[in-house]
Order: structure tokens, then sequence, then C-alpha cells
């Protein structure tokens, strides 16, 4: 998912790649030179794509950890959980905002890794890299609270049945665990991105997509457009942007432009912060809040600019691989395990039993499902996408 493809052979590559994504849609290639002659040129392409950035793997659990201390040192556990945890509860309030790393990571490598593909291939790789792991969270969840109701009880089945389309959102349909809901804001992010891909990714087009959306986003709540509030996620929308620039920062340097998509969207993040649900009910005050915010702006900055590229380690490859199944399984499943032994089992061995429980049934998610499932789906995938050019 992380690796974009090389680019080491400059322009020329740059345009067969452009050729290449035009027969791939069915459009008749179209001469570089009149491509261009009305937008501005894109930067020149002797900057080699960037290899993978092992230290987005190591962020993206810090992030997941964060969602866990959140949902797990907060859960049910009969007390208010600052009798039990003291300063780790007060500092578990913020790990909401975890989801907010997630993001703008998430910007960041989803234009590095769809640079020069297709938007089959683009769509393939979203599919592998989503659905494998999210079935199995969808069934193992909904088999943990029918069996074991004592956190809350298990969706109907015709809504687990819709939980296994990822769209339930859209379908006014209850997620079976409530961490799941990020993952709409995810596929929306990937359905507007994917109007670029299909044109074919270059430069200027991935800057005229942060630009429109910026200014869509910060103006449609007064448009009172439910539809398109619910197309553009506005409260993310300067995540994705930002990490999306700040990959092209990474890739082709900075400009006053690129540096000026990163400065608005902070600001616009931090603004719609005052206003957002983990604010107003955990009653926290909005200044440490937005420092978070701006930490991981000046995290994802740094890697923009190449100050992790020497972190190295097999490790943050395995931190990597654990994140989203993690993320998958932890909340419906770890609360209800909370919930049945807080009485029995004193609180920090509980609290360590489940984070470990769930890290390694994450571990045990990728081994054996996420791997074996994503090679046969791809390999599924990779005929179809082979028909439908064929026919």
């Amino acid at each position: 998912m992380w690796v974009a493809p090389t680019d080491e052979t400059g322009a020329g590559a740059l345009v067969a790649i452009r050729a290449a994504t035009r027969q791939d849609i069915g459009v008749e290639a179209v001469p570089e030179q009149a491509a261009a002659t009305d937008t501005p040129a894109d930067p020149p392409a002797t900057t080699p794509a960037p290899s993978r950035l092992l230290v987005l793997d190591g962020l993206r659990l810090v992030a997941a950890l964060m969602v866990v201390a959140h949902h797990l040192v907060r859960g049910p556990w009969g007390v208010r959980p600052e009798e039990h945890f003291g300063l780790l509860a007060s500092l578990a309030k913020y790990g909401w905002l975890g989801v907010n790393l997630f993001f703008l990571i998430s910007g960041f490598v989803i234009c590095m890794s769809s640079w020069g593909r297709s938007l089959g291939k683009f769509a393939e790789s979203r599919i592998v890299r989503l659905f494998p792991a999210y079935w199995f969270g969808v069934i193992l969840t909904t088999a943990v609270l029918m069996l074991w109701p004592v956190l809350r009880e298990s969706v109907s089945v015709p809504q687990a049945l819709a939980n296994l389309t990822m769209m339930q959102s859209g379908l006014g349909v209850i997620d079976q665990d409530w961490s799941y809901w990020s993952l709409g804001a995810e596929l929306r992010f990937y359905l507007l991105f994917a109007i670029v891909v299909w044109l074919g990714v270059t430069y200027r087009r991935v800057v005229y997509f942060c630009a429109v959306w910026t200014i869509v986003a910060a103006f449609s709540t007064s448009w009172h457009e439910g539809w398109l509030d619910n197309l553009i996620v506005p409260n993310f929308a300067p995540y994705f942007v930002a990490g999306t620039a700040l990959f092209l920062i990474h890739r082709f340097g900075a400009t006053l432009l690129l540096w000026g998509l990163v400065g608005v969207n902070w600001l616009i993040a931090l603004y719609r912060l005052e206003k957002y649900d983990g604010v107003v009910v955990l009653h926290l005050n909005w200044w440490p809040v937005a420092a978070v915010v701006t930490v991981f702006w000046g995290i994802m900055i740094a890697v923009a600019l190449g100050a992790f590229e020497r972190v190295r380690g097999r490790w943050l490859l395995t931190a990597g691989a654990l994140t989203y199944p993690l993320y998958l399984i932890h909340q419906a499943i770890g609360q209800t395990l909370i919930r049945g032994l807080h009485e029995h089992v004193p609180a920090w061995l509980l609290l360590g039993a489940v984070i470990a429980l769930m890290l390694g049934t994450a571990w045990l998610i990728n081994r054996y499902v996420e791997r074996p499932l994503g090679r046969r789906l791809k390999r599924g995938l990779d005929a179809s996408l082979t028909a439908a050019r064929n026919a």
C-alpha cells in the first residue's frame, strides 16, 4: 500500500505513465504539449518517487494505540476511570484524536500510492487493503456480542450483513463496532480522490483537487446542503488535504502554494475542533486539543521534509501490519471483556491483558486472514479488470 512507483527516467517516464493511464480508462492519448497549454506546467519529474516511509507505519500504530487507550482506559469500569488509572485516564481523554492523525497520514499515503495507477488499479488496491480484515472484524465482533451481550446486544442479522459492505452509514445502519464510523470518512476521501486518479494523477491536478476541496469544505456549512456535507466530510477534509499537500512537498519540494494549503487547512482544523463532538461531549478545553492537533501537523511536516528518512527497523513493518486489524476489533470486544471481568480482575492487570490480547489477535488476523485472503482477492480482481478491458 505504501510504495509508489519509481520515476527515475524523468519526464519521459511521466509522459508514458499519463499515456498508459489514459489508455487504461479508455481515453485516447493526448500529446503532452497540447494537454498542458492551459495550465501551469508540472515540476520537473526528475525526482524519484519515494520509497516506503517506515516512520508512517510507526505513527499509524501510535494513532491506533491512542484510540485504544481512549476506548479501553475510559471503558465500562463501573467507576470513574480516574479512580483506577489516575493520570493515564486524564490523558486518555484526548486519545480520540488518534483518528485525526490517521486522516493526516491517509492523505499523504493515498496520494503517494496512487501515482501512476489506473482507476481500476487504485480501486483494487483499496479493496484488497481494507476488506479482508474488515470482514473478519465484523464477523468476530458480531459473534462476541451475540455470545456475551454484557456490553450491549449485537445489531440484528440484516444490519450485521449490511456492515459487511462498509457502507452502513449510507444505509442508515448502526456500526457493529462504533469505531467503524471513521471508515466511512475514508471511503468518501477515496471516492473524491478517485476523480484525480481517473483523470491521471499529476502534480497540478492534485494541487487543484486540494484547493477545490479546501474551499468547498470551508463554505459547505453555510450552504445548508446536507448531501454535500455528507460527501465532503468538512470536519476532516483539512486533515486529508493537508496530508496530500505534504506528500507533494515531500516528493517535489516546498512552494508557497503548498505551504499555504497546509497552513490554511491547519487553521480550519483548529476552528472546527471547537464544536467537535469529542470536545463538547468530554467537556474538554480547546487549547490542549488544538495543541495536540498542532503537534500532529508538526510531525507530518517533519516527515514531508525528510526528517525521519533514516528511521528503519522491521519492527516498524510489524507495527504497520498490526494497526488496521487492531483498530477494527478493539472497542466493542475490548469493552465487552472489561464489562464482564472488571469485578473479578484488578484494573491494571485487566487493562494490560485486554490490550495484549487485542495486539495478539491483530497479529493473527494479519498473518492468517489479511495476507492470504488479500492475495486471493487481488488475483480475482486482476482477472476482473483484464476481462473488463477485453470485453
